[in-house]
């Protein structure tokens, strides 16, 4: 088959676009910083980078820890309500990171729900929302490895006199290391790019110094931009690194599920404990602010009604912002994916690396790169700062990978026999493609769309920095309204936040899990 070149050279210029963040930060570090290296070296870096990377590794641990027992306790036990907890135990996804932070201050504390528990803050405050919402990232690709194990080989281990805690050391967990691996590289990167919790928190990492600095010191803000993106792409590598080979079987059988005897009901409460902790505390807290309203009192029920229809202009951003970008995510990552699986040429082929590098940087250091090439741009180009394209383009570069892997997926399992069969009938390339490829890549196209859309609607620091004046999200009501303290307009946005992220989540990610 003739290679398409055109679709090759569109792949190509796609790959340069989004190498654009980090090369305008390499770039405005060497050339438009005072003395990048001493602003390196001095504490206004080191100390946010080393709380960064305290940050990000403990919280990767402790996620790394409660997922992987949690994937263990639903999948290989007979911990009550297992089915159930399946699902439910991947519920704190739809919570986005700032969300958790607020209702956790606000719960804890002088004129909190709960004044007897002093209120967290700090490293400690920020760890405890950053595990609580995070550790899905290694619960669902770890469970999924766990039902996946063949059971011969744990057999195989006790016929040789293993025990079964010996067996689980030996056998099972090395089987879901590169899961494991997978999920905490996740969590680390969440981490190291969060910025809503450690700013709620006052926990001083580089996404909080990089923010407060933006404005009135631009060099120090693009200088500690990079050194993040450079620890977020180192963190990214270490993925291969960590994994280990799954020994792959002809044995299809199920998993065999443990009985845990007298520990079965302590199981069943320690999941009850972390699911509650983690997502059905927000929300209660969150319900409790709406309905109670502030300390002036939303009591009345039209009140409470007003409340709802106040959120209709940030639902429809969120929305609107959302649809948006995961078309044009989709529109833009669609001829990498399609150079990359039909071409075989080595350019393309590294393009999708390319893309997926990008997805590693925090949205903060994007946002950033954009913002800070629209405010020294020539005055064409700086009439686009704070508007709705760059915004939308923002969102783009950072959430791309998503669609892009999800449609290399889509025309990888396409078969190429049709398409060859309709050509040799007389169809062109662009009539094959969209007569036959498009229509069957419909339902991954779909999905890819969903994850950036998903993505958008808990995206908070590059709403702040790049959406226009007088455009307002979900997720920037939310943070507004905790920084001025107004906990019934929090509670409300949280509710319709998360109801959004869970239907898609649920269709998305859980869904097919569960199946």
């Amino acid at each position: 088959m003739r290679r398409p070149t055109t679709v090759v050279f569109v792949s190509i210029a796609v790959g340069v676009l989004f190498l654009f963040p980090l090369g305008y930060l390499v770039y405005g570090t060497a050339f438009q910083a005072e003395d990048p290296w001493s602003i390196i070296t001095s504490s206004t870096a080191l100390g946010p980078l080393r709380r960064s990377l305290l940050i990000g590794v403990t919280s990767a641990a402790g996620a790394a820890v409660v997922g992987t027992a949690l994937a263990w306790l639903v999948v290989r036990t007979n911990v009550p309500g297992r089915r159930f907890w399946r699902v439910a135990a991947a519920l704190p996804l739809v919570i986005p990171s700032f969300v958790g932070a607020a209702a956790l201050r606000a719960a804890f504390g002088p004129g909190g729900l709960v004044e007897a528990i002093p209120r967290p803050d700090g490293f400690a405050g920020a760890w405890i929302t950053l595990v609580a919402l995070s550790y899905p990232y290694v619960y669902l690709p770890v469970a999924a490895r766990f039902a996946a194990t063949p059971p011969s080989l744990e057999e195989a281990a006790r016929s040789l006199g293993d025990t079964r805690r010996r067996a689980l050391l030996r056998v099972t967990l090395p089987q879901a290391r590169g899961a494991i691996a997978a999920g905490t590289m996740l969590v680390m990167l969440y981490a190291l790019s969060d910025f809503g919790a450690v700013s709620l928190m006052r926990y001083d990492t580089l996404t909080r110094a990089i923010f407060s600095s933006q404005l009135f010191a631009p060099s120090v803000a693009i200088t500690l931009g990079l050194l993040l993106a450079v620890v977020a792409l180192v963190v990214s590598t270490g993925e291969p690194v960590l994994s280990g080979k799954a020994v792959a079987t002809a044995d299809t059988r199920p998993p065999r599920i443990h009985s845990l005897g007298r520990w079965r009901p302590w199981a069943g409460l320690s999941v009850l404990a972390i699911v509650s902790v983690a997502f059905v505390a927000p929300v209660a807290v969150f319900l409790v602010w709406w309905l109670r309203g502030p300390i002036a009192g939303r009591q009345e029920l039209a009140d409470l009604v007003e409340s709802v229809t106040e959120l209709t202009g940030p639902a429809a951003g969120s929305t609107v912002a959302g649809v948006v970008a995961a078309l044009a995510a989709v529109l833009v990552t669609l001829p990498v994916a399609y150079a990359a699986v039909r071409s075989h040429g080595r350019v393309s082929a590294r393009v999708p690396a390319v893309i997926s590098s990008v997805f590693a940087l925090p949205g903060l250091v994007v946002a950033l790169a954009i913002a800070f090439f629209a405010l020294r741009a020539p005055d064409l180009l700086f009439s686009l700062y704070q508007t709705f394209p760059l915004l939308i383009l923002a969102y783009v570069l950072h959430f791309g990978a998503q669609s892009m892997r999800a449609s290399t997926v889509a025309l990888g399992a396409l078969s190429s026999n049709v398409t060859e069969a309709a050509g040799t009938l007389g169809a062109g390339p662009a009539r094959r493609f969209l007569t036959i490829e498009l229509p069957l890549m419909a339902p991954g196209l779909a999905a890819g769309a969903g994850l950036v859309m998903l993505s958008v609607l808990k995206e908070l620091p590059a709403t702040l920095l790049l959406a226009p004046i007088g455009f307002d999200t979900l997720a920037t009501r939310i943070w507004h309204a905790a920084e001025d303290g107004f906990l019934a307009d929090v509670g409300i946005a949280s509710l319709a936040l998360i109801l959004l992220s869970g239907i898609l989540t649920w269709l998305l990610v859980l869904r097919p899990a569960a199946t």
